[in-house]
Parts: structure tokens; sequence; C-alpha cells
């Protein structure tokens, strides 16, 4: 039986309901697989995984990673995963792939392209950024979901919801200065879209917390 004890850098809960699906003789499809983390951990368990990633870099650290592992059953394809239309179309003997994963990775063609390539019984686990997330900069990320809108996005495209779920943690600062410290990794990213600004804004009127929070979904094909 898989450890339920996520690998490093994996949601716990997102790992629970991967390893849940009793792998064993199942083909899954890693999506936004960056560097392989959660391709790699699940390869053992399973018998293929294809992994995608746009970016040629991760895909080559990814392949290292496989290689150095001794993994012969993993492969990884450079490829946009939102410009798809269909998952099976990534290897000429995928077919259809038992179960998709996406860890810090959420979109509308990740849901519909799942729907198109799962059979009946097949699996969506995915996890990524809910609009609560960074809400005292008072601008939710253009990649976050709330329960409502994914579960819209969901039903039309043949699913059920076996889980849906939001974990918060609320970081509280007792100064200002540890606040601005807590934060000084994200200035140059929220400069860009002007959340800096806000949260500085936030600060100066008296705030001292920061929130993150994650919306995890498992859903199965109808």
């Amino acid at each position: 039986m898989p450890t339920q004890r996520a690998p490093a850098g994996i949601n716990q809960t997102f790992w629970a309901l991967v390893i849940a699906e009793q792998l064993d003789g199942k083909r899954v499809v890693d999506v936004g697989t960056g560097a392989g983390r959660v391709a790699l951990a699940v390869a053992p368990l399973c018998r293929r995984v294809v992994g995608i990633e746009r970016e040629p870099e991760l895909i080559d650290e990814a392949r290292a990673r496989a290689a150095a592992a001794r993994l012969g059953n993993v492969d990884f394809v450079v490829a946009d995963a939102d410009a798809m239309s269909d998952f099976r179309r990534l290897a000429p003997d995928l077919d259809a792939p038992d179960l998709v994963t996406a860890h810090m990775f959420l979109s509308d063609p990740l849901v519909r392209n799942a729907g198109a390539s799962l059979g009946a019984g097949g699996a969506l686990v995915c996890v990524g950024f809910h609009v609560d997330h960074w809400r005292e900069t008072g601008r939710a990320s253009r990649f976050a979901y709330d329960e409502a809108r994914m579960t819209r996005l969901l039903e039309p495209q043949g699913f059920t919801i076996d889980h849906l779920g939001v974990e918060r943690s609320v970081r509280e600062f007792g100064s200002l200065e540890e606040a601005l410290a807590a934060a000084v990794s994200l200035e140059d990213r929220w400069r860009s879209d002007g959340r800096w600004f806000r949260y500085i804004d936030f600060l100066e009127r008296g705030g001292r917390t920061l929130t993150e929070a994650h919306l995890v979904v498992k859903a199965r094909r109808r």
C-alpha cells in the first residue's frame, strides 16, 4: 500500500486523493509537470506516466531526474496543455488515460481536455489557487478559482465531484516590518499587476495578515 505521506513539495490532500485511485496498472497524465515532481512520485506506483510542461528547460530537468532514478515508464513532453484539445494525442500508445493530475495548475482548458480524454470512471485530481489566496492585495489571481466556478466548469464536461475543498492558512504579523519582510519575495510580481501597492495600503491601514488559500479537487468522469 503506497504511503499516505506526500513527497516533499506536494500538497498532502492532493497526494492522498491521487494514491486513493489504486494506481497499479493505470496510465497517468500529469499536466504542468514542471521538473516532474508529481510524475516521478507516481511512476513507481502505476503502469505509465506522461508529463506535460511548456518550458523545455524544466522538461530537460525532469528527464534527467527520471534517468537518474531509472524510471522507464515515465515520458515528458514539451507542450502547452491549454492549447491542446485531447491529452490522448500526447503519445500514440497512450489511449485513454485513467487519471489526469495537475499540481498547482488550474484552468478551464485543463478541465475540458481531461473530460475529453478520460474514459468512464477516470479521475481528475488537481490543486491550485483559490480566490482567497493573497486576498489582502485586493485582487485575485487570474489563475484562481472558487468552489462555484469550479463546479460550473466540471459538470458540463461529464464529471461528478468526489472532493472539492479549500485549504486556507492565514499568517499574522506583529509589525509592519515583519509583514513587509514576509512579502518581499513577491514584490516584483505584485508590482507588475498593481497588487503590491494595494498590499502596502492594506498594511498602512493597520492590516497585519497574509492569506494562502488553495482549491483541491477530485472529479470523476461519468
